[in-house]
Formats: structure tokens, sequence, C-alpha cells
């Protein structure tokens, strides 16, 4: 049991942690949630000794705080060359600890200390433990072929898994995760959040995404203004609690302040009349004594919008047998990643690019907002285009040695140069750009800070088609959910790759899939994509297993058998048959579109002869006519609404 009694923790002279208590019980899944700012990973560091507390007491199982009892994701960035499996081998303390020993006895030719080395490492799962590393990393996207390269020639993102991933092969009794989604794609997110729902000890989560924490904890802490308030559910769950709390704690509040000047103004009128003076200290020592209760004070919600686009070219996009990849360098052959894209895009559409992990999206999107060549073929713009791109790495766009005032000056120049120095620093002033922190170097910022300076440029441009790519990166919930708002108002077009299942369900209406070098439409919603990428993840599991087999000598051994070919067998039969619902589903999701398409044309049709009849000058013959057309229209509607219910229900039968 983790137990938090008056706690108070300053970082400088700011202050923490104020008076704040919590317990935690074993086994439980609890999701730490906060501002930015409000201290969440400084109580991490409280959990894991790095901090001690400036008063109250932490109190945590003795054996938590020995090696292995407590695992975290390391924050550096790892620099080695060993193998990728043997780093992530290395998050096994005990397993660590017992070859360590061993090593240690047969130095010492110590017979007895072998034998109890040699049965810690059998307790420890040594046998098994590079297969138990390699499916860690599999699941975290990695290569099968990547599990053996040295760690320094990932790039910073994938070292972050690595980190993750040795933090996971921890047999702990403690685990600590602070946003552990950041550097994840859709399908590692999905293994991950399965993985964590397995997971028997008590964990620990701070994260920015809703359905992540709904999926996986239970419990909710809440750190605001120093004091911890335990919620029991997830996020969702402790949304509604929360605001259930503030409402009362309000209504509480405004009553005491009603109380206060009744017994205020009794004061004031009599405390000079004699007759009453005793009455009206009675009522001083009851307006001393009583608690006062805090008004309700939220942070301040963050909400920004974007401008109405000048214009919206149609089509917007034109891809014909594009190829997106990378130029070779020093005259080498160009890598191409996804090749012969022919789709166009249109106005006022919101697409979700989904795909596995190094399958393209990002290179697509790059490719799109001309951050990369195509390698080949073509994208046709339409006149007008304004592209807004946000990057998943904000520094591909930030210079780290200049601030926000500096940025938007250089933006200015190109694309509004008559803008003046103070509407530039208002407008920065909307994004939490105040006073000295727009000349502040980029490079100082936070995660979150730089997300929104980004945000503040693609805003300040204008665009009438956004290109997306993990946006929702460092960002809060206030300010993702802000930014859901603002593309839900936005009239242009959007393009968003994103871990962020929230942000996709609110936003995007249909589905690109990236995959096998090619880009098709994905034909269902996101519940089905998930099922989709852990049909993919098995596949990938089993081809591990079946491909290296390490044996007692370590070395690797295919090991065929009926049971993986049953398995292959099963899984073969059961893809025939989604693919023959998917089949027999097409032509009726096919007929179900043009119907909706068919009501909506005749839904408008209607509304605009209902404002015609509304007017008085409108000539009789006419208003005849009309009222024919609306009958007809009327009539077609019913209909088109019957055979809307027969598609679906028929669709609902095949799903």
């Amino acid at each position: 049991m983790i137990q938090l009694k008056n706690v108070s923790l300053l970082r400088g002279t700011k202050p923490v942690l104020d008076g704040a208590s919590a317990t935690l019980h074993p086994g439980e899944k609890v999701g730490l949630i906060g501002r930015n700012g409000a201290g969440k990973s400084s109580l991490f560091s409280l959990l894991a000794g790095r901090l001690h507390p400036d008063a109250g007491d932490v109190e945590i199982p003795p054996s938590w705080l020995q090696p292995g009892g407590m695992a975290e994701v390391a924050q550096n960035m790892p620099e080695t060359d060993e193998p990728a499996t043997e780093f992530v081998l290395q998050g096994d303390t005990r397993l660590m600890a017992a070859r360590q020993a061993l090593a240690q006895a047969e130095a010492a030719n110590d017979g007895h200390a072998i034998a109890e080395a040699h049965m810690a490492l059998a307790d420890a799962g040594d046998f098994d433990a590079p297969a138990r590393a390699q499916a860690l990393m599999l699941g975290l996207g990695f290569q099968l072929e990547q599990t053996t390269a040295p760690v320094n020639s990932f790039s910073g993102g994938w070292r972050m898994r690595l980190q993750l991933a040795r933090a996971l092969m921890c047999p702990a009794q403690l685990l600590l995760l602070d946003e552990p989604t950041n550097h994840l794609d859709l399908d590692a997110l999905v293994w991950l959040e399965s993985w964590l729902q397995r997971y028997e000890g008590t964990l620990i989560i701070i994260s920015h995404d809703r359905e992540f924490l709904d999926a996986i904890t239970k419990v909710t802490l809440h750190l605001d203004e120093g004091k911890l308030t335990r919620y029991t559910g997830g996020y969702t769950a402790f949304e509604a609690m929360r605001a259930e709390r503030m409402s009362q704690h309000q209504a509480a509040y405004d009553k005491q302040q009603d109380r206060i000047a009744h017994l205020q103004k009794f004061i004031d009128r009599f405390k000079a009349k004699a007759t009453k003076a005793r009455q009206a200290q009675s009522r001083v020592k009851a307006l001393e004594r009583m608690e006062k209760l805090a008004p309700v004070l939220t942070a301040s919600d963050f909400e920004f919008s974007f401008p109405e686009p000048a214009s919206l070219p149609n089509p917007m996009l034109v891809m014909k047998d594009l190829h997106c990849g990378y130029l070779g360098s020093d005259g080498a052959e160009p890598t191409t990643i996804v090749r012969g894209v022919n789709r166009s895009v249109l106005p006022g559409q919101r697409i979700g690019i989904l795909g596995a992990n190094g399958q393209g999206k990002s290179t697509l999107v790059k490719t799109l907002a001309h951050m990369l060549p195509a390698i080949a073929g073509a994208v046709t713009e339409g006149k007008g285009l304004s592209i807004g791109y946000f990057a998943q790495q904000e520094l591909d766009v930030l210079r780290s040695d200049e601030g926000p005032l500096a940025h938007m000056l250089r933006l200015a120049k190109e694309v509004s140069p008559h803008a003046r120095e103070q509407e530039l620093r208002d407008f920065l002033g909307r994004f939490r750009f105040t006073g000295d922190m727009v000349a502040q170097p980029v490079g100082q910022f936070s995660g979150g800070e730089k997300a929104r300076l980004v945000l503040a440029l693609v805003v300040w441009q204008r665009p009438n088609l956004l290109l997306l790519d993990e946006p929702t990166n460092h960002l809060d919930l206030t300010t993702r959910e802000a930014l859901s708002i603002a593309l839900n108002e936005f009239e242009g077009t959007v393009m968003l790759v994103s871990h962020d299942r929230a942000l996709l369900r609110e936003v995007c209406d249909e589905f690109w899939l990236v995959t096998r070098g090619g880009v098709s439409t994905f034909d269902g919603d996101l519940d089905d994509y998930q099922r989709w990428l852990q049909e993919q993840a098995r596949d990938v599991a089993l081809a591990a297993k079946l491909q290296r087999q390490p044996s007692a000598t370590g070395s690797v051994q295919v090991t065929p058998g009926d049971a993986p070919a049953a398995r292959r067998e099963d899984r073969k039969a059961a893809a025939q048959a989604r693919q023959r619902l998917a089949e027999q589903a097409k032509p009726l999701k096919a007929e179900l579109k043009v119907v909706e398409e068919r009501m909506a044309a005749a839904q408008a049709e209607a509304s605009g002869i209902n404002e015609r009849l509304g007017l008085l000058d409108v000539p009789p013959s006419e208003r005849a006519e009309l009222g024919k057309r609306l009958k007809a229209l009327q009539e077609a509607e019913e209909a088109l609404e019957t055979r809307w219910l027969e598609l679906t229900d028929e669709l609902d039968r095949l799903a």
C-alpha cells in the first residue's frame, strides 16, 4: 500500500504538494491527472525516492523500494552500441542479478554458489528471457530484424520505445509510466493497452489520452492546487464526478457567502448599540469560527479557432501514381516507402490516415506538405491551395535558438507582411505566450509549449488544407479538447495522423489505410481497425516464434508443428469468412451511401421550397407547383428512409 500523509513538496519556491494525502492499494491501476505544470512528474520522483518531502510522510512497502521492486521509463536517451534485445533484457534486474551472481561464482570456482545461481536464473526465466524481450519490442512496433540492431542506430523516438520495453521487462510490483504513449503509433498503443490490462502489479500512469486511461485505470488521482483527490473509475467517470463535486462546492460557497453577508450586516448595524453589543460580538466570533470555503477556481480553459479559408479549391489535391520515400545520398537509389498512390482530396473532407508503424503515414504527409520531394508521379494542387502542416517532431518546423515572436515575425513576412508586431504579440497571447516568454528560446520550452507554438503558426497561415501528423503529442487534455473543437468548426479539409482515438473519432468521417506500400480506403471504423491491428500483431508474434525459437544453448532453430499449423488454418478460415462478409457488405454500403446522399439532397430541396413558400410575394401558380414538388419530395424521402432501414438492418446482420 502507498500512503501519502499531509505531504508538502517544494520545487524551488513553488509548492507542488501542499498537505496532500492519498492511499493506493496493491494491484490498483491508477491514472494520475492534472494540468501541465501541476507537479505530476515531481510526484513520480517522490515515489521513486529521487525527491524527499519537505513535510509529511510517504509510506511505500520496503520490498517495492528494493532493486526490481519498482520500474519506470528512463527519460535519458541511451547512447550504446549493444544490441537492442540485450538492452531491453537489462530491465529485468532480478535476471541481471542472477547472471552476475553466476559470473562471480564461476570466477570463484564455488560449486555451491554456482548451483544457487543456476536456480536463481531458472526462477528469473533466463531460458525464454530473450524471446520475452523481443515480444515486447515487436508489440511496440519494432521489426524482427531490428531486435538485434545496435541501440544507437535508432532515432530518438525509437530509443524511447526501447526504454519503455526495458521498463516493461522488469517484473516490478510498482510500475510508473509518465506519458508512455507520446512516441507510439496507434498500433503500438493498442498493444500496450492490452499488455497493461494484464499487468498484475500496482500501476500509476500519467497520460492525456482519455480512451487509454478509460481502458486501463480503475482509479483516478487528481493533482490540483497542491492537493490530491481520489476518484473511483477511469477518466470519463472522473469528469462526471468532479463536475458534480464542483457544482456542490460552488453551491456551498454561495450559501456561505450569503451567511457571511447576513452576519456582517448584523454586526455593522448593531455593534454600536449597547443593547445589541453582546449579540453583535457573538456574530463576530461566529464569523471568525466559520471555515472559509474557497470559490471554485478552475484553470482557465484554452480555446482557439481556425479562420475561415480564403478559398476552397475543388479538388484540393490530386495524386497520380505518386511514389513517396527518401532520396538516396551520393547518387544512391531512393528508398520508396509508399508507391502508386492515385487519390483525390476534396473540400470539406475529414480523413484519418491509419496504418501500422513504419508503413509510410508520415512519409505521405511530409510529401504532400513539401517537406519531402516525390520519388515519382505527381501531386497536382488546386488553385489557391494553402497548406497548414503540423510536424510530428516539432523541431522540424521550429528553430530552437529563437523565441515565439521571432518565429511569428518571420512567418508574417511571408504570408502577411503588413502585420504589426503588437498584433503578433496579441495573437501569441491567445496561445498562452505572454510577456518575456515571447522572446524565450524555443529549445527551453516543454513539449506542450512547442506544440502550442506550432499550432499558432499553422492558424496564422489561414490554411484551407490541414496536414496534421500526431498533433496531440505533449498536449494536455484541455488543449486536446480545444483542438478537437477547432477542427470540427474548421471549414477546410483535414488529413490527420494520430494515435489519439478520441480525436480521430470526433474529427474524422473517413479513413485511409497505408499498408504494404500502398494507400487504400479503410472500410470500417476505429473499432474495426483495432481488431485488424490485433490480428496483424498475432500473425507477427507467431511468425517470430516460428522463425527464432531460443534453445538452451542460445541457438536459433525453426520449430514447425501441428499446433501452429492448426492455428494458421483457423486464422485463414476466419479471415476468409470475414472477407466473404466484407464482400457481401460492400455493395450494401455503396447503396447505403447513395441512399443517404439522395435523402440529404431531398431534405435540402424541401428546406429551400419551405423557405420559398414562406414568402408573401410568391405567385399562386408557382405556389401550387412548389406544393406538388414538396409532396413528391416527402414521398421520395419516405421511400428512401424505408430502404435505409432495410440496408442498415442487413449490414447489422452481417456485422
